[in-house]
C-alpha cells in the first residue's frame, strides 16, 4: 500500500523545519525540499553549471559551491532572475523528490515544499497542511534569523504566495505563532489523524 503523502508547507519563517522535526520524532517519514534544493545544486550537479552560465562566476565560491548570499539577493530584488533560477532548479527538484517519496515507506510522507501552492507538487501530495502565522512574525523572526532589513524581509514574503493563498489549499492547519508547547499539541493531533487515515478501514 503506498503510504499517505501529506504536503507541508508555509511562509518563510513560519516555523515549518520545528514542525517536521516534530512529526519526524513521532515516526514519520520526511522528505525536504529544502535538502533537495542543496543536494542538486552541489559542485559537479549539471544544476550548478546552468546556474554558473545563466549568472555568472560571481555566483559561485572559490571552492567551487553556491554563494547562496548573493544569489538569494539577486533574485529577491529581480523577478526575471528568480524565474530564471526557478526554471533551472525547480524540475530537478520536483524529479528527486517524487523518486524519494517513491521509494520511501514508513506510517505516512510529510514532503516539505515551502513553495507548494505554486508547486507542481502540489498535484503528487494526498493532503496539505499548512504551518500559518502572522506577516509580522514571519518578519521578526527573519530579522533574528538572517539579519535582513525590514524592506528586504518584507520583499522576499511579497515574492511567495500570500497567507490567504496558503491557506486557501490546506486541508489542516497548524499556528505557530504561540509557544511550543501548542505547536507540539496540534502535530500530535494530526499525527493520530493522519495515522488513522492511513490504516485499512476495518483494522483496530
Amino acid at each position: 500500500m503506498t503510504p499517505l503523502r501529506i504536503g507541508l508547507t508555509g511562509g518563510i519563517a513560519s516555523g515549518k523545519s520545528t514542525v517536521a522535526d516534530m512529526f519526524a520524532r513521532l515516526g514519520a517519514i520526511i522528505i525536504d525540499t529544502d535538502v533537495i534544493a542543496r543536494e542538486v545544486v552541489m559542485p559537479g550537479q549539471p544544476a550548478l553549471s546552468e546556474i554558473r552560465d545563466a549568472f555568472g562566476d560571481e555566483f559561485i565560491r572559490e571552492d567551487g559551491t553556491l554563494n547562496r548570499a548573493a544569489l538569494r539577493q539577486l533574485i529577491f530584488s529581480d523577478d526575471t532572475a528568480r524565474s530564471n533560477l526557478e526554471a533551472i532548479v525547480h524540475p530537478r527538484i520536483g524529479q528527486e523528490t517524487v523518486r524519494q517519496a517513491t521509494e520511501a515507506d514508513g506510517p505516512y510522507q510529510l514532503i516539505v515544499v515551502p513553495l507548494l501552492t505554486e508547486s507542481p507538487l502540489k498535484q503528487f501530495v494526498d493532503r496539505i497542511v499548512v504551518v500559518d502565522c502572522d506577516e509580522d512574525t514571519q518578519i521578526r523572526r527573519l530579522l533574528n534569523r538572517d539579519t535582513e532589513s525590514a524592506a528586504q524581509a518584507r520583499r522576499i514574503l511579497a515574492s511567495q504566495a500570500s497567507r490567504e493563498e496558503r491557506l486557501a489549499i490546506a486541508d489542516d492547519v497548524i499556528r505557530n505563532d504561540g509557544d511550543l508547547e501548542s505547536t507540539a499539541a496540534q502535530v500530535a493531533a494530526l499525527h493520530d489523524g493522519y495515522l488513522a487515515l492511513q490504516r485499512p478501514k476495518g483494522a483496530e
